[in-house]
Formats: C-alpha cells, sequence, structure tokens
C-alpha cells in the first residue's frame, strides 16, 4: 500500500460532511504532504479547504515558519489562518502538555459549527501514543490512543493518516518535490515522545519491523473495548442516577461491582459533568473515603479541575469552587445582570406580574449578600418566622452551597433567597407589577 491522493480521498469519504476542512499545517512533511493530496483531490470533496498554523513562540524560526507556509498555501490556493498562542509551561507542568492544551483551546475558537478539523497523525505517531500511554499506566481509553474521528469544539477532529506510515507520507513528500521544514526539537530526546521515537522505536522496529502496524491494531482492538465500556457505563449510569441534577444515589452505585463502580463514576465525570478525569489513586480515594463515609459526613477528594463531594446519599461533581468573602455585598439597581464573586453565578432581574419581588418596593435597588448566620425568613403563607439555615437543610441543599447562596435584602430587611423563597412581606400580589430575580450559573451560558 501507498499513499496517493486517491487513497486519502477515499479515507476522508468515510467521515461526515463538513462545513469546510480546516488542515493543521505544521509545514512539516507529514502536514505538507496531506495538504498537498488533500488539494489535489478538491474537486471530489463536498467542502471547500483552509489551513491553519499554529505559531507557539517556543522556536526562534517560528516566524520563517510562519513565512513557509503562507508560501506554500499561496501556492496551492489556500487560506491560511495564522493561530499566535502562548505555550510557555507553568510550574509543574509538562511543556509538551502546555504546548498542546494552547493550540487546542486557539483551534477550538477557531472553529465555526461542522468544520472539520484534519489533523496528519499517522501510524507511526499512533504507534507511539499507544506505548506512551501504557509507560503511563493508561486505561482502555488511553492505549486506544487517538480515534480517527471524534467530536471537537463545535465540529470534529479527523486523523485520515491513521493507516499510513511515516515512510509512505516521505516517499509522497519526495514523489512530489515537496519542500518542507524540520522541527530541531523534533531530536530532543528530554522529550518523552522523542525519546520514544530516537530511542526505542528503532530497536522494536529492528526486532519486528511491523511494530507500528501491530501497536495500531492493538489500539483499534482497546478502541473497541472502550466503546463497549462505554456503552455499559451509559446502561450503569441511568440505574445510579440521582433524582437531583448530575448527582449519583451512592446506595445506587454501590450496589455495582466495584469495576463497574469505577466505570461508571469516570463516565460520569467525563460525560455527563465534563470534567477532568481523576488518576487511579483520586477514583480509589472516592471510593474508599466519599462512598464509606458516615451518612451525615460531607468529605470531598479533590484534583485539578475538579472536586467530588458527597451530602447526605447523593454524590456531587464540579469545578474547583472559588473561595467566597464572606463580608461582600453590593447595591444593585436591577437594570444590568450582576456577575458575583468567584464569577460563576450571576443575577439578572425583569419584570413580570402577579410573582417575584413587589415593583412598589425597589425603587431605591437591593443590596446583595450572603450568608453570616442567624438569618431568619417568613415564607408566603405562614405566620412565623424559620432559620434560614433550618429551610436550607430542608430544602436538601449541600453544606458547600449554602455560602453560595445569594441573599437579597431591600431596605435593609431580607426579601429573597435567590433561586429559593421570596419573603412573605415582599411577595408580588396575584395583580400587582412584580420583578423576577433569577440566580444563573454563568458556566451553562459560556459553554
Amino acid at each position: 500500500m501507498s499513499f496517493t491522493a486517491a487513497s486519502l480521498l477515499a479515507q476522508m469519504q468515510r467521515f461526515p460532511v463538513p462545513r469546510r476542512y480546516s488542515i493543521a499545517f505544521s509545514g512539516g512533511v507529514d502536514s505538507h504532504a496531506l495538504l498537498h493530496a488533500l488539494c489535489e483531490c478538491r474537486a471530489h470533496l463536498a467542502a471547500p479547504i483552509t489551513a491553519f498554523h499554529v505559531h507557539h513562540g517556543l522556536q526562534a524560526v517560528a516566524d520563517r515558519w510562519v513565512e513557509h507556509c503562507q508560501h506554500v498555501c499561496n501556492q496551492l490556493n489556500i487560506e491560511l489562518t495564522v493561530l499566535r498562542v502562548n505555550a510557555q509551561a507553568s510550574n509543574g507542568e509538562s511543556p509538551e502538555a502546555a504546548a498542546r492544551q494552547a493550540r487546542y483551546d486557539a483551534i477550538r475558537k477557531l472553529m465555526q459549527p461542522d468544520d472539520m478539523i484534519v489533523s496528519a497523525h499517522h501510524q507511526n505517531d499512533q504507534a507511539e501514543t499507544v506505548l506512551l500511554q501504557l509507560i503511563r499506566g493508561a486505561g482502555v481509553n488511553g492505549l486506544a490512543g487517538m480515534p480517527l474521528c471524534s467530536k471537537f469544539g463545535n465540529g470534529y477532529l479527523v486523523r485520515p493518516l491513521l493507516g499510513f506510515t511515516r515512510a509512505m507520507l516521505e516517499s509522497y513528500a519526495q514523489q512530489q518535490q515537496l519542500q518542507w521544514i524540520e522541527d530541531p526539537s523534533n531530536t530532543n530526546t528530554a522529550f518523552d515522545r522523542n525519546y520514544i521515537r530516537q530511542q526505542i522505536m528503532p530497536l522494536l522496529k529492528s526486532r519486528w519491523p511491523m511494530h507500528s502496524a501491530t501497536l495500531s491494531r492493538a489500539a483499534a482492538h482497546l478502541a473497541e473495548a472502550a466503546d463497549l465500556l462505554n456503552d455499559l457505563a451509559a446502561e450503569d449510569w441511568a440505574a445510579v442516577q440521582s433524582t437531583l441534577s448530575q448527582a449519583i444515589d451512592t446506595t445506587k452505585l454501590m450496589s455495582l461491582p466495584p469495576a463497574r463502580q469505577r466505570n461508571v463514576l469516570r463516565y460520569w465525570l467525563k460525560e455527563i459533568c465534563r470534567l477532568p478525569l481523576p488518576d487511579t489513586q483520586h477514583l480509589a480515594r472516592i471510593r474508599d473515603e466519599i462512598l464509606s463515609a458516615r451518612a451525615d459526613a460531607t468529605p470531598e477528594v479533590c484534583w485539578p479541575g475538579a472536586e467530588v463531594r458527597r451530602y447526605q446519599d447523593n454524590l456531587y461533581a464540579m469545578p474547583p469552587l472559588p473561595v467566597i468573602p464572606t463580608d461582600w455585598t453590593c447595591q444593585w439597581d436591577l437594570t444590568q445582570p450582576l456577575v458575583l464573586p468567584g464569577g460563576i453565578q450571576q443575577l439578572s432581574a425583569r419584570s413580570v406580574c402577579g410573582a417575584g419581588l413587589r415593583a412598589d418596593r425597589l425603587q431605591h435597588g437591593v443590596e446583595i449578600g450572603f450568608r453570616h448566620g442567624g438569618e431568619s425568613v417568613q415564607l408566603p403563607g405562614r405566620r412565623h418566622h424559620h432559620a434560614l439555615k433550618k429551610l436550607m437543610q430542608e430544602w436538601g441543599i449541600p453544606p458547600w452551597q449554602r455560602e453560595r447562596i445569594p441573599l437579597i435584602y431591600v431596605q435593609g430587611e431580607l426579601a429573597q433567597v435567590a433561586g429559593h423563597c421570596v419573603c412573605a412581606p415582599f411577595t408580588a400580589a396575584p395583580d400587582a407589577d412584580g420583578v423576577m430575580i433569577e440566580l444563573i450559573n454563568r458556566t451553562d451560558t459560556m459553554q
């Protein structure tokens, strides 16, 4: 088998039809071969071709690479977009991981609905990925390597070259007399992938010449196993889901065997909560420290980008909660949405009839604050006041949320507990003008 424009077209026709193809063009031999071959068969494609180049700013010659990529795209009559990113690693972060995250974040912003990002990852890259994941102790999903086609941002990310070797792409580039650039960092064996490529893979090839194809085939088998595990997890999620949004009923979860508990927890965190997955140690802590905790305890397990907590018989997952200053207060005139401390919630107000706060009491706006303790509430239809702490317990509000629920005051009196109740003296009459103040999770509106 060899790499040709026709063989690439056959691969591309396996994917959904996008609004446009956007080629990840580094200027190296792999992406140049991909871009050239795709342009050779563009008359048979159902969408236009564009390209983008990520300028990481990590190499002194990076500006010359941009010039090279622009020259190539001009020759091929392809529009090129240059994405400039800050790929510097923070303390304790892998340089490779930092560059990859910066690259992916920039690409997501570039994408429009139904765009298709086309990457030049090939069979050798897949084999290296499988070996790296194996050394890192990855599970089935990690050992499945890079998928041929996956959802990404508002569209798709496809890798049509996974069935072709690096040698095939280099042969095509030489036959077409392509000119490409060489990234000097590719020879730096301080990076794990380069070490495997330069030191390990030649040894494997000397003993097993077809090692790349074999490892890629193993990745395909594991991808199939991962799909089956994901299907099982979806069924188990339906069985363990709490009546509360996105929470897990711990009693139902504990009825599953340990392996299925771990499987559905990963599914829940990734697919339902859209959070980073925990490593093996933190996943074990969820089972050992949270599920086995006393019913009246509120344990938590945290890892970068995520927290899992328990309250009563429910398991919750969330991004790390921001610290809320207990003495924070704010005057609000109700005309514009009010972003609350921490940036993940906001209040908005709208005029209504017969609901919400009495409009005639709001000429001077309202004051917003948080719980200090000792607050009391008179609920509509009740004669007596009730301790807000007790009401929050009755409402089933987890302890970590109670201090983050904004309280709305009118001329010094508690008028509304946002998202839960309007206090009796301030409730709009059925035929009177009212103002509905709503508490919104900003992360929902920004996705």
